[in-house]
C-alpha cells in the first residue's frame, strides 16, 4: 500500500467554472507505481474508498482527479490536507468506448473487431486516449481511422504514442488556481 498526504487543489479558472479538485502524487509516492503513464488505483482518501486511474503529468509523476461526490464523501476543501492509501488494482478495468470509435468499428474489418476484444483493458484505454487527446476534431477523425487500420493488421497498441507525456509534452497536471503564473524564458 503507497501511503501520502497531499493538499486538495482547485483547477486555474476557466470558461466553465470545475466542480472537481485534484491532488498531486509525491514524487515518491509515484515512483512506486508500476508506470509513468495512466495507473488504475484503488484504496482509500481520508479512509473512504476510492477507485481511480492516475493520470500521467508529463514530468514522470501522477495526478488524481477528485470529483465533487469524493470530495463531500472524504470530508475535504480545497486547500486542505488529505490522507490516501493506494495501490494499483489487480485487475485494470475496461474504459468507456467513446461513439465515434464504437461506430466506426461496428463498419471495420472483422479482423480489427477481434483484434479489438483480444488486446488488454490497458492497451484498449491506450487507444482510447491516443484518439481523445488531439485538440483539433479532424485529427481525432483521423486517428479513429488509423486505429481500425492499426487493429486490422494485428498492432495491439497505438504506435508512436508516449503513455507518461515525458517526450512528447502532450500531457500535464492542471495548474493549480493560486499557483504564480509561469515566467517566460
Amino acid at each position: 500500500m503507497i501511503r501520502f498526504q497531499a493538499t486538495l487543489q482547485k483547477p486555474k479558472a476557466t470558461a466553465r467554472p470545475a466542480s472537481w479538485c485534484f491532488v498531486t502524487l509525491p514524487g515518491k509516492a509515484s515512483a512506486l507505481l508500476p508506470s509513468r503513464g495512466m495507473v488504475s488505483i484503488e484504496g482509500t482518501i481520508n479512509g473512504r474508498p476510492l477507485t481511480a486511474t492516475l493520470q500521467p503529468d508529463g514530468k514522470g509523476g501522477h495526478w488524481l482527479k477528485v470529483s465533487k461526490a469524493l470530495r463531500d464523501a472524504a470530508g475535504a476543501e480545497p486547500g486542505e490536507t488529505v490522507a490516501l492509501e493506494i495501490k494499483p488494482v489487480a485487475q485494470e478495468p475496461e474504459p468507456r468506448m467513446p461513439a465515434d470509435l464504437r461506430k466506426a468499428l461496428a463498419v471495420a474489418p472483422a479482423k480489427a473487431r477481434g483484434a479489438w476484444k483480444d488486446i488488454t483493458p490497458a492497451a484498449r484505454r491506450d487507444f482510447i486516449h491516443w484518439i481523445i487527446s488531439p485538440k483539433k476534431p479532424e485529427t481525432r477523425v483521423k486517428r479513429v481511422a488509423t486505429a481500425c487500420d492499426m487493429l486490422a493488421q494485428g498492432k495491439r497498441r497505438p504506435c508512436c504514442f508516449d503513455r507518461s507525456g515525458m517526450y512528447d509534452q502532450s500531457l500535464s497536471c492542471p495548474v493549480a488556481a493560486d499557483s504564480p503564473p509561469k515566467r517566460r524564458r
